[in-house]
């Protein structure tokens, strides 16, 4: 090529290049919940999406296009993203926001790691005063609020009403649930009984989430403290052992699925495997669109509920998905404005975010007609109340999780005795403890 003829492409090249410098602020958003590019990459319209990723794909891109002057940069992260999140902040590369459990705010908070939100969401309107409950609790440590409530989440009675029907167990057009656990055996085997199917499907092959959300919930409902201290489990208890032999008989007596991961789990549930399964509120939207359809086993039968309360007190352990800020000196005035600028945007779209099924952080919206006409949600309201968080000072949750459910699954398959495996529990939980 000739020299006149490379010095013309190399101005093309730099006109060009000077055309699309892009001057907007730019806000940096890391978050899970997958990736659906395919399908939502360029979805404004947030009313049509669905699921998880769908949403939160379509209320980021509609802030973006409401927004001309920021250019968000949406970083998704492989679930839960905690690791990538502790090197970036350990590389001063902190995003700008992030989604974070409620049960990991104060490993991060206590470290400086996290900037407090609760002035900044104040000038935009939004007070703690608005969150629910549960959604208050999530993000409040010290008397300081550490984020942005997305949502509550729990663990629900998922139920196949059609095979509860043909149990005997529907009463009034609604399934019977039991009030203790005497009734939920009796209950479970007239399942088996009449249907040849388990009551229970569970995921409980290389999943220990599901084994210690139930058992903090009915040592929960018996008014029993987890913890004693921000060093000390409380797992030698006589509430906890009930709350492992319970389990502990449905199993031995053939009342729920076994060795089932959570893809098979999902799967046998929808395809009419047995009569509750007991899995979070993420799944509501999609079981209710498997109600709608003829060929599902779910068609006209699927209904759920909180867990129920077999104990004395009604509560449910919860969780919840949360926007956090992470600590940067070099955060400047635009971007922390575009930040709160994104927090106001996704608060006013809490409405559209709980059609995933999980719990709204908003009790305006909870409250609202609009809300309560969506499937199912008149009967998870009370969620809002009697979702319960583990204490705030008790850190390194997610560890403690992993170590509860292997104690727990070997309780229950009886590969230990009880005694042993909350003896076991309670020795490496406190060593996680004392060790922070």
């Amino acid at each position: 090529m000739r020299p006149l003829a490379l010095l013309a492409l190399a101005l093309l090249v730099a006109s060009c290049g000077g055309a699309t410098h892009d001057d907007r602020t730019t806000l940096v958003v890391q978050r899970f919940f997958g990736a659906c590019e395919a399908e939502y990459g360029r979805n404004t319209d947030v009313a049509a999406a669905e699921g998880e990723c769908g949403i939160m794909t379509s209320i980021i891109n509609r802030f973006e296009a409401d927004n001309p002057d920021i250019r968000v940069v949406e970083n998704i992260v492989f679930w839960p993203g905690y690791d990538q999140l502790t090197a970036q902040l350990a590389a001063n590369d902190a995003p700008d926001l992030v989604t974070m459990h409620g049960s990991v705010i104060a490993d991060y908070q206590a470290r400086g790691l996290l900037d407090p939100v609760g002035g900044d969401l104040a000038t935009v309107g939004i007070t703690p005063d608005q969150f629910t409950d549960a959604a208050r609790r999530a993000v409040t440590i010290d008397g300081k609020i550490w984020g942005l409530p997305l949502d509550s989440w729990t663990m629900l009675w998922h139920v196949n009403t059609n095979l509860f029907r043909k149990a005997g167990l529907m009463r009034n057009g609604q399934p019977v649930l039991p009030r203790s656990p005497e009734e939920l055996l009796a209950q479970a085997e007239q399942f088996e009984r009449r249907t040849g199917k388990p009551y229970l499907v569970q995921a409980t092959a290389n999943e220990y989430a599901s084994y210690t959300r139930n058992f903090y919930t009915f040592v929960m409902q018996q008014g029993v403290p987890l913890f004693t201290d921000a060093r000390h489990a409380n797992f030698r208890t006589p509430a906890a052992h009930r709350a492992l032999e319970l389990f502990k008989q449905i199993r031995a007596r053939d009342l729920t699925t076994q060795n089932q991961d959570y893809s098979a789990a999902v799967a046998s549930f929808l395809n009419g495997g047995g009569g509750v399964f007991l899995v979070g509120t993420w799944m509501v939207q999609d079981f209710d669109t498997a109600s709608r359809n003829p060929d599902s086993a779910l068609h006209n039968g699927y209904a759920v509920f909180p867990y129920p309360q077999l104990f004395q007190r009604n509560v449910t352990f919860a969780d919840g998905h949360n926007w956090v800020m992470p600590h940067n000196p070099e955060r400047t005035l635009a971007e922390h404005e575009a930040v709160l600028r994104f927090l106001k945007f996704f608060a006013a779209h809490d409405a559209d975010w709980a059609r995933t099924g999980h719990m709204p952080a908003f009790a305006a919206v909870i409250d609202s007609p609009k809300w309560r006409a969506l499937p199912h949600r008149a009967a998870l309201a009370e969620i809002a109340h009697t979702a319960t968080p583990l204490p705030k000072q008790i850190r390194r949750q997610f560890p403690i999780e992993t170590v509860v459910g292997q104690e727990a699954a070997a309780a229950i398959a009886g590969n230990k005795s009880i005694d042993q495996a909350l003896a076991d529990m309670e020795r490496r939980v406190n060593d996680i403890l004392q060790h922070i």
